[in-house]
């Protein structure tokens, strides 16, 4: 499992990483004195799960994660144990109160593994059936079923704008819709199932072409607020794509 640490303080967040280290199925892959810098981190990578403080002087932990679109299973870490109840509410899967040593924290590592592949067995499942019904009938060729919080959401192809690749996980972002839905499947196996207008432009993006309104410079813009980058080993592709649509000097 990847995951982050949130902490303002630097001697918890260093015991913190001591504690990761001493647990075989999670990989450390940030750090974070601010939640805002975690936050920012999280709009590029991704991670599993995260043990989040709550106390910080830029941004609160739980202000942080009911501000993520798809947060990652949460461990929240605090002093305060008035606390716990709101950390229940934003879903977390456990809450260590500080100091705790190294068995209370296998305990919540164990609980956090525990929901993992409970998510990842899920979506697993969903995958065959989906490969399984499209086998028994095409002409839903045009839909696709993607299993997202238990359950099994059906999309329009067309209605895609584009994908954001995310480790194991993909964000779809779909026309109409104000949050991306999130599916544990990977970027090799969508491409095989979306048509010809849907385009790889960068190791984590694949963009509905029709849904394109710019191109500048390295940029693709497919509206006000969503710039994604176009990555050097598609480049190629890709302009070769805006050249032959291209009229003009």
């Amino acid at each position: 499992m990847r995951v982050i640490a949130i902490d303002d303080e630097p001697l918890a967040l260093k015991q913190m990483e001591t504690y990761i280290s001493k647990v075989p199925f999670l990989q450390l892959v940030g750090l974070f004195q601010s939640a805002a810098d975690a936050r920012k981190w999280l709009e590029e990578e991704t991670a599993d799960a995260m043990f989040c403080d709550i106390n910080m002087p830029d941004l609160n932990g739980l202000d942080f994660i009911r501000q993520l679109a798809a947060p990652p299973l949460v461990v929240i870490t605090t002093a305060y144990s008035e606390y716990a109840i709101e950390g229940y509410k934003v879903e977390a899967v456990d809450y260590l109160l500080k100091p705790f040593g190294l068995d209370e924290f296998r305990r919540a590592a164990n609980k956090l593994k525990k929901q993992f592949d409970l998510i990842m067995g899920s979506a697993a499942s969903a995958q065959t059936l989906a490969a399984s019904a499209s086998a028994v009938d095409d002409d839903t060729a045009d839909t696709i079923f993607l299993k997202t919080e238990y359950k099994m959401v059906k999309v329009s192809i067309e209605d895609i704008r584009y994908i954001e690749g995310m480790s194991e996980y993909l964000r779809i972002y779909v026309e109409g819709e104000e949050k991306p839905i999130i599916v544990l499947l990977s970027m090799k196996k969508i491409e095989e199932r979306l048509p010809s207008h849907f385009m790889r432009i960068h190791r984590s993006y694949i963009i509905n072409l029709k849904k394109i309104q710019e191109v500048n410079k390295n940029r693709v813009i497919m509206d006000a607020k969503t710039y994604l980058p176009i990555g050097d080993m598609y480049k190629d592709t890709f302009m070769g794509y805006i050249n032959k649509k291209f009229l003009g000097k």
